[in-house]
Formats: C-alpha cells, structure tokens, sequence
C-alpha cells in the first residue's frame, strides 16, 4: 500500500510531494511515490502517549487487567495514539502487581500499542486526585520489585516525589532500566536538580502538583525548564497550563528536544461519558474538565491531536508541536523505533486534515479509523 497526497512528517520535518510504502507492518520506502491519493492534510507517525490512565470507559485502577487494556489500546488508537504508557496512580501494591501481569497478558493476546507501564504513585507527596492514605516513602524492597518489573515489562516509568526517594534509590534504578520522573512533589530546586544528577530524566505534567516558579524559589518547575537532562511533559490543555504559558515553555526547553505532549486521559477518552469512578470517588465530565466533587482535576479530558493544535495555536511552530506528540516522548522511553516515518519503522500512522484533527489512524499497517 502507498499512502500520497498529503504532506508527510517525519518525526523532525514536513515534506511536501512524498509518499508512504507500507507492507507487512512496516514502512518499506518514502519519497515521490503515488499511490491512495489522502486529499491533503498531513500524514505523520502514530501519537505515542506516555500518560494515559484510562480509555474506553475503562480505568486501569479500577479493573488492572488484559480486557482493560484492550479497550484502552483500542480506544487511543481511533483518537491516533497508536502507542501508550498505561498509567496506574497510587494504588495497593498488590494492584501494581496486577497490572504488570495484565501488561504481560494483553501483549500475549496480541493487544497491540502496549509500550510498557507508569506508576505514578505511591512514593508523592502532594496528592492532587491521588488517595494520601496511601502515599509513602520508597523502600529497598520497592526498588527490588521495581527493578524486577521494569525486566519483564521492558519499559517502567515511575512518577515520584525526590523528597521521598533517596539518590541512591533514583541510581539503582535506573540502572536496571526503570525511568525515574519527578512529580506530585514539594522538594525545591536544588532537591530536583539533585534527583536529576542522580538520573531522574522526566518531569510529570509540568506545572501540576509541583512546587512552582518563584524568583527566589524556582521550584521543581524551575529545575524541569533549566536542567537540560530533564524532559518534560505537559498537558496542554488550557486548563492545566495557561495557554499563555504554552509557546513560554517550549522557548525555555527548544532545541534540546525535552518537551512532549501527554493526553492524561482517563476513563472517558474515546466514549460520551460524562461521569466515572476513581478509587472510590466520582469523577465528572463538563465542558473539557475532569474533576473531583471539591473541584480539583482529575487527569484531562484531552487526545494529543487537540494537545497538538492548541500548541500551535499558542505560538509554536507545526513541526515542533507535531514531534511532541511522536517522536519525542518515543525517545524519552527508549523507543527510537517509534515517533517516526522512516525505512523499516512500524506503520503506525495518522492523517491529519489541515485543521489537524484527525481523518485516519494505522497502527502496523492495519486501518483502524
């Protein structure tokens, strides 16, 4: 199959006049080709969503198994996240571990999509829509199980606050491939910056539930926006982060490649819900927002093509809020075969109009919207 008659991205830069061979999953050439003619618009790589905690009207801490998964991967993938980071806030850790389980087995059921697991929880401390009974600190033995994980999962993100972690835990795993991000946290500058050179690489929707950006206390957001080895994501909603600040933050991180997108969505992603459950507490929908009964949000009622267009309606240039939403969070997780259309990548792919919502999704070549 050729795929022609739209701009194409690659990752890094729009092309004019080139077209997309697929076969067996995987793209098997670029460049003047013809062939299924898409009309216009842009044809780029599947979204990769590394924060998505539910999807389908399912969420992954009420129901951590393969089924849920399967709904939350099919779902994303008709809103063009073709990859996703199932997220599990703080929960039991018997929870976890059924949900790493159900990782396993929805890949075993060949549920595609599935890159691994982010645990956000339960080692924070500012708990936003989290359960605080259950926030602690990190133990030896959670490092153990962690590392243990991130070996069958081949990809763990967890989310904590450096306040309760020590330098030394951050180091052990990392070095056992498990990705350390800082979030959900009250340590200042110098703490993150610490955690950082410890090698903590991440930061959890920038802005939210953090310490924030003073002149004589520049705060975790402070150490995301100056520390170059820090990525960042952020969700860009309007709600979560003025749009005002948008285009602000991409100039503090352009030209390292440390911003990415994140949907954060949740139970409602891909359906007409107006309302879930979260650890026992109700969650409304109304008018874009996803809140708590007291008014605090809880995750975002977002997909990364409308993270995208509010990007770029902010200010920052198409190709950089284009690799924000594919290959830059693809390479925050190690996966340099994603986010990208290039010889032998998968044909993961979405089509975009010119008002960048979505027309059609691919994901390993197959037509799913």
């Amino acid at each position: 199959m050729i795929l022609s008659g739209a701009r194409v991205f690659d990752g890094v830069k729009l092309h004019d006049g080139m077209g997309v061979a697929l076969e067996e999953g995987r793209v098997l050439a670029t460049g003047p080709l013809e062939g299924d003619d898409l009309g216009g618009g842009i044809l780029c790589p599947g979204f990769v969503d590394i924060q998505v905690n539910g999807g389908g009207g399912a969420m992954l801490n009420e129901a951590p198994t393969a089924q849920t998964l399967r709904l939350m991967s099919e779902a994303h993938a008709k809103l063009g996240a073709t990859s996703i980071l199932p997220t599990l806030i703080t929960a039991p850790l018997e929870v976890f571990q059924d949900a790493v389980n159900a990782v396993v087995e929805a890949r075993q059921e060949g549920v595609q999509g599935l890159v691994g697991l982010h645990l956000e929880g339960p080692h924070l401390t500012r708990a936003g829509a989290h359960d605080p009974e259950l926030l602690r600190p990190m133990t030896d033995v959670d490092v153990k199980l962690y590392c243990h994980a991130a070996r069958v999962l081949g990809c763990l993100k967890i989310t904590v606050a450096p306040e309760l972690v020590s330098d030394n835990h951050i180091n052990s795993l990392v070095q056992c491939g498990v990705i350390v991000s800082l979030g959900h946290t009250e340590a200042d500058y110098d703490r993150c910056r610490a955690a950082s050179q410890a090698g903590a690489s991440v930061v959890t929707h920038l802005f939210n539930a953090m310490t924030g950006l003073k002149h004589r206390a520049p705060g975790c957001v402070g150490a995301a926006l100056t520390d170059p080895r820090l990525s960042a994501g952020l969700i860009a909603d309007g709600m979560h982060v003025h749009e005002g600040l948008l285009a602000t933050v991409w100039r503090a991180k352009a030209g390292v490649d440390r911003l990415f997108l994140v949907s954060d969505a949740m139970a409602v992603a891909g359906t007409e819900m107006t309302e879930f459950t979260l650890n026992n507490r109700r969650v409304m929908r109304s008018g874009g927002r996803l809140t708590l009964e007291d008014g605090t949000l809880a995750g975002a009622d977002l997909d990364l093509s409308t993270a995208v267009k509010n990007m770029v309606n902010a200010g920052v240039p198409l190709e950089e809020s284009l690799a924000m939403a594919t290959r830059v969070p693809a390479d925050v997780i190690g996966r340099d075969d994603l986010g990208r259309i290039e010889l032998g990548s998968p044909a993961d792919l979405v089509h975009l109009d010119d008002d960048l919502n979505v027309q059609a999704v691919w994901r390993g070549g197959q037509r799913v919207l």
